[in-house]
């Protein structure tokens, strides 16, 4: 895997990667600035979130469950000394579907977490991930 990132302005860069797709990176020297992009430590907890989440819908597709709606939240702690890394991170996911079974979307979760994403890996080795779900019947 390769990227490439280019400074636009200020501390607003573009990343893109060999697919061609790009991503606005940014960050803001004082409160009144706009903020045109994604932080980059941001970037971790979306990169967690993308990961996880194709892991957890691909086995839950697998084990024929009924998922109708999905979503996942993360929520991240940084220390307050630089360079402020991640000391904590939860990750919520919200499950929607009639006959979801609780003990199957637990499995998924626990084989994205433990075997196969990639970020969570390197993540946790790090900091604390854990993880909790949701799961709400059909509208």
């Amino acid at each position: 895997m390769k990227t490439k990132t280019k400074w636009i302005d200020g501390l607003l860069m573009l990343s893109e990667a060999e697919t061609g797709h790009g991503l606005p990176l940014a960050s803001r020297l004082n409160e009144s600035e706009k903020l045109n992009g994604i932080r980059p430590v941001e970037l971790l907890l979306h990169a967690l979130a993308g990961c996880s989440g194709m892991d957890v819908i691909s086995i839950l597709k697998k084990m024929k469950q009924p998922v109708e709606k999905f979503w996942i939240e993360v929520e991240g702690e940084r220390a307050s000394e630089h360079p402020k890394v991640f000391t904590k991170i939860h990750v919520t996911y919200f499950f929607q579907g009639q006959g979801l079974e609780p003990e199957k979307v637990e499995r998924a979760i626990h084989l994205s977490h433990e075997k196969y994403c990639s970020v969570s890996a390197m993540l946790s080795k790090s900091c604390e991930i854990t993880t909790s779900y949701v799961i709400n019947p059909s509208d």
